[in-house]
């Protein structure tokens, strides 16, 4: 089982027992916390997709430790002016440990298969809708004039061809 959460403003992937390092969080070190922000979900290959995330779902974490990256030196020159600036800077870091992924009240809101199967659903609306202007579309200005007459569509004399199939597939 895992999880795809945002936690400070970044998306990680999450299993139980996993450790992670986030952006510094509030917190004494040894608190839990709670991340209701489940972007994903996947219980034994049964995924649920948040839009945007899952209500209900949420992860809980204990904080281990707060701590500093690696220093990064930054270092600007321009030659024969003179200007040399040297700045250096450390992240601040929170290292967590995942404790449990919780998926209790959660609605489905889309799984695989049934994200297949409305793709597939408006993929043959779309076909349909493309054949009815390609009717008509094939059809010459005089075989549209005709067929809006018998629609009953009012001013169809003065209507240029497009005008005519727009009216015509509503």
């Amino acid at each position: 089982m895992y999880a795809i959460v945002e936690i400070a403003g970044q998306q990680f992937k999450v299993a139980k027992d996993q450790k992670v390092y986030v952006h510094r969080l509030q917190g004494e070190e040894g608190s839990k916390v709670t991340f209701d922000n489940v972007l994903l979900l996947d219980e034994s290959n049964n995924v649920t997709i948040g839009a945007p995330a899952i209500e209900g779902a949420s992860v809980t974490a204990q904080i281990l430790s707060h701590l500093k990256g690696d220093k990064v030196i930054v270092f600007k020159k321009k030659r024969r002016k003179g200007y040399r600036k040297k700045n250096g800077h450390r992240q601040s870091f929170t290292e967590i440990q995942i404790e449990s992924i919780v998926a209790s009240g959660s609605k489905k809101a889309t799984t695989k298969k049934t994200a297949t199967k409305k793709a597939a659903v408006k993929e043959v609306e779309t076909k349909e809708e493309t054949k009815a202007t390609k009717d008509f579309s094939s059809m010459t200005v005089a075989e549209l004039k005709a067929a809006a007459k018998e629609a009953g569509i009012k001013g169809y004399t003065s209507l240029k061809k497009a005008e005519l199939i727009e009216a015509l597939t509503k």
